[in-house]
């Protein structure tokens, strides 16, 4: 399959968009949903001619997904869409592990009743979805429901960041161990503890949410060799 044929779905979808910010989003999709698979090289020229921009815009929305995790700059060989690692995802969540308990613990003094409801809604969502590249989205906005009353500006930025970075592996393996792996239960817990101002039992439960989706995806690579 040729690249504009990985692409064809997408292309043409955001036209409001910048022509950078439109080449990042539908390459991005195209990553996440597997159709741009691991390890395959992204050439500059073939995207412009795909796109049918320059090669500037192109070289932008690539910076962009490399910001992302999503795409490296390999000497010689130009960008390439990123290796899925069990040790890349475990750090991953490593660094989240040292920043989420924190970020709700910050967030939940100044979290109002329409922040919770719509958490609740995000759950709701997520419960009902039934397409797996929706549910990382919802997924990051649950988190973000959550966290993003902090006052810690930075604190919320390096969050932002790794669950962009962990969306990818969300969908992943998700796809491959199916939705059993994200129960609705441990969010709803953490909204509760949250409604009730509990912040040590709100920390405890984003701290044990984190370490099962890490062993999960541990033990799904564990399984492949």
């Amino acid at each position: 399959m040729d690249l504009k044929s990985k692409l064809l779905s997408d292309l043409g979808e955001i036209q409001h968009r910048t022509a950078s910010e439109q080449i990042e989003q539908v390459l991005k999709q195209a990553i996440l949903e597997g159709r741009l698979p691991p390890g395959e090289v992204l050439r500059q020229e073939e995207l412009a001619q795909t796109f049918n921009v320059s090669r500037m815009p192109v070289r932008e929305a690539l910076k962009k997904l490399e910001a992302q995790a999503l795409v490296d700059f390999v000497p010689y060989k130009g960008a390439i869409v990123t290796e899925i690692s069990k040790a890349d995802g475990l750090d991953n969540y490593a660094i989240r592990l040292a920043l989420e308990p924190a970020a709700i613990r910050y967030s939940i003094p100044f979290l109002t009743s329409d922040d919770l409801q719509l958490a609740r809604d995000l759950i709701q969502q997520m419960h009902d979805e039934t397409e797996m590249d929706q549910l990382g989205v919802l997924n990051k906005r649950f988190h973000m429901c959550l966290y993003g009353k902090t006052p810690h500006v930075k604190l919320l930025q390096l969050v932002e960041k790794q669950l962009s970075v962990e969306d990818r592996y969300l969908r992943f393996h998700l796809s491959a161990m199916g939705r059993e792996h994200m129960s609705q239960d441990e969010h709803l817990a953490m909204v509760e503890a949250a409604t009730h101002q509990d912040l040590d039992r709100a920390e405890a439960l984003v701290r044990k949410h984190l370490i099962k989706a890490a062993i999960a995806l541990e033990n799904f690579f564990d399984r492949k060799t």
